[in-house]
């Protein structure tokens, strides 16, 4: 699955980590003495690129050192992601720009430093979710770092995050929002309506200055009315809005999620895990920014009983897509080549193209992840 399309008998040609042409393997020319590799499982696709994720094998991205980022990646990869976007939690302002800054230096690092010995998922930049957003629908957010838009936080983290920004999850209806919105698209961040109480009206406000995104959708938003549709209404009703998911049957009921298929259609709808530091660990206790969450039975909930984040990995929403009816292609899709397009980069990340960074999934037909290949690693370990 390129995923555009499906080749039969493909072959994918790699040189210094890009792809250099992709095609059934009658049509490909191989130059002499290239290394051939059989695929582990029959169907081979991009890597998956997750835009909304806290943390994984115990660790969380605002502690931001090395070692632990490392770890991160190397967990996820494991379940077919390959890239992805860092996500903060609302914090104090000095919290959150120490935080901000330590990822964007590992992100420049990550870019420039040496090739690894296995699959690790690229860090490709950060996603602020808060501080500003709505009190009454913050989620497990804390709600003393909560600011506004016009408090000149964001200009200041906005300078921690060094050139590293992509996404601002944010709530419409707070006074100066849409001056945000506006700061925020020029400095080349997708902005997301998110934890937010938004009317119809104010969604529709921020779409105009440039909002066209939906974190976690159905979930801390304004409820949909037929008399009062809110933030939903826009989301739900736009083109130019794309929207999260969390597939992971807890979040979003099964008649939500096809309801939002219906919609919005399958091409504007992106998975994402917002996945915390419990994900591929036992039930237990775990950071998620700077406080502290349970994890029973797989689900994440703060003291007082909310959500708080997910265990989910992209490959498992992947495979719950194709339950609810999605097409195997279209819904590797969703993990692949919508979320690189929601960022700019797809020529870069989420296809299998000519020019395209060497991220590959090996899946089997039942869409397992039997093993990865990503464009920093010194040498495949795909088999022969």
């Amino acid at each position: 699955m390129t995923p555009l399309v499906e080749i039969g008998d493909g072959v994918v040609l790699i040189a210094d980590g890009k792809i250099v042409s992709v095609g059934r393997r009658d049509a490909v020319e191989l130059p002499r003495g290239t290394r051939e590799y059989d695929a582990p499982a029959g169907i081979i696709a991009p890597g998956f690129v997750d835009v909304h994720i806290h943390g994984a094998g115990g660790r969380d991205v605002m502690e931001a050192d090395e070692e632990g980022l490392r770890h991160i990646a190397e967990t996820i990869a494991r379940f077919g992601t390959t890239a992805y976007v860092a996500t903060t939690v609302t914090a104090s302002p000095d919290d959150t720009c120490r935080s901000l800054e330590s990822l964007a230096r590992a992100a420049k690092r990550q870019r420039t430093g040496t090739a690894s010995d296995g699959p690790a998922a690229e860090l490709l930049g950060i996603h602020f979710e808060g501080p500003f957003i709505s009190h009454v629908r913050r989620g497990v957010h804390p709600p003393e770092w909560i600011a506004s838009p016009a408090s000149g936080l964001f200009d200041r983290m906005l300078a921690a995050a060094g050139g590293e920004a992509k996404i601002l999850t944010m709530a419409p209806e707070l006074p100066g929002a849409l001056e945000l919105v506006e700061r925020a698209r020029a400095a080349g961040m997708v902005v997301s309506m998110g934890h937010t109480n938004a009317t119809y009206e104010e969604a529709m406000a921020a779409i105009a200055r440039g909002a066209s995104h939906a974190t976690h959708v159905f979930n801390a938003m304004r409820p949909f009315s037929h008399r009062d549709t809110g933030v939903l209404g826009a989301v739900l009703t736009r083109p130019e809005v794309t929207a999260e998911i969390i597939a992971d049957g807890i979040h979003v009921d099964e008649a939500a999620i096809r309801i939002l298929l219906a919609a919005k259609g399958n091409d504007r709808v992106i998975l994402v895990t917002d996945a915390i530091a419990a994900t591929a660990m036992p039930d237990g206790n775990y950071r998620l920014g700077t406080f502290e969450v349970s994890v029973t039975g797989g689900v994440c909930r703060d003291p007082e009983g909310r959500l708080a984040g997910s265990t989910l990995t992209l490959d498992r929403a992947v495979r719950r897509m194709v339950e609810l009816g999605v097409p195997a292609i279209e819904a590797v899709r969703m993990a692949t080549l919508q979320p690189a397009r929601r960022l700019g980069i797809e020529a870069r990340k989420g296809a299998l193209v000519a020019g395209a960074d060497a991220d590959l999934l090996f899946l089997d037909d039942a869409l397992h992840v039997r093993g990865a290949l990503t464009h920093h690693m010194r040498e495949p370990q795909i088999g022969t």
